[in-house]
């Protein structure tokens, strides 16, 4: 059953200028090669939401949101009404996305039941399939041409894995951004190592992307590089 997998009480980090607690959704509608969230994608729901919310009373007045990552949290089909119960407790939302589910994004955008949007651009269209194992640019784009027409703050970010992405690649994103008129900052996360097993046993960078060869028409910002 998806859910709730766990909980992280505090970040300084993940939330921009805001301290927040991190909910992790179990599911995804993607098989990222270089995922390292795989106990998460195939897990199920740990934690109840009533523990949740019990939890968040306790942090009125201490944390300022809460941040829905995962795996994909958009698959929980009770995002909405849950949503409402922490924003009615004064509670900031930040949600991190890969735009497949365009109707959930946009319902808690229209009803401001999100304040931040962290939005996965994975690849280009013609890699999409490649990097995602899901065929639905078409549905992601969606989702990015509504955000970009919102008031929503919100991001582009990529996370690169040189053996899936180059240099070109990356350039293709920003001409993209650039032409439907984007105008935040592109984030560029270089791949973070680490002993966990991936969901495709991907293994290391052969090499680093080249920074000095990224596009300059719109503005980026290097994560881990």
């Amino acid at each position: 059953m998806l859910g709730i997998y766990s909980i992280q009480k505090f970040s300084s980090l993940d939330f921009p200028g805001r301290l927040c607690a991190i909910l992790w959704f179990s599911g995804c509608n993607m098989r990222c090669p270089y995922c390292y969230n795989k106990d998460v994608v195939f897990g199920e729901k740990q934690i109840e939401e009533d523990e949740v919310l019990e939890f968040l009373k306790k942090r009125i007045g201490l944390l300022d949101g809460v941040s829905f990552t995962g795996g994909e949290a958009t698959l929980y089909k009770n995002i909405i009404p849950f949503s409402r119960k922490i924003k009615e407790m004064g509670f900031e939302i930040k949600l991190d996305t890969n735009g497949l589910n365009f109707d959930v994004v946009r319902e808690m955008v229209e009803e401001n039941l999100v304040d931040y949007i962290a939005l996965d651009f994975k690849a280009p269209p013609e890699k999409f399939e490649t990097v995602t194992k899901n065929k639905h640019f078409d549905k992601y784009e969606k989702t990015l041409d509504f955000l970009i027409s919102s008031d929503v703050e919100f991001e582009v970010r990529t996370t690169i894995h040189t053996d899936l992405l180059d240099e070109n690649d990356i350039n293709e994103i920003i001409k993209i951004l650039h032409t439907k008129g984007y105008k935040g900052k592109y984030y560029l996360q270089n791949y973070f190592e680490t002993d966990k097993e991936t969901l495709g046993n991907i293994g290391p960078q052969k090499r680093k992307l080249d920074t000095s060869k990224i596009s300059d028409l719109i503005p980026v910002e290097f994560r881990n590089f």
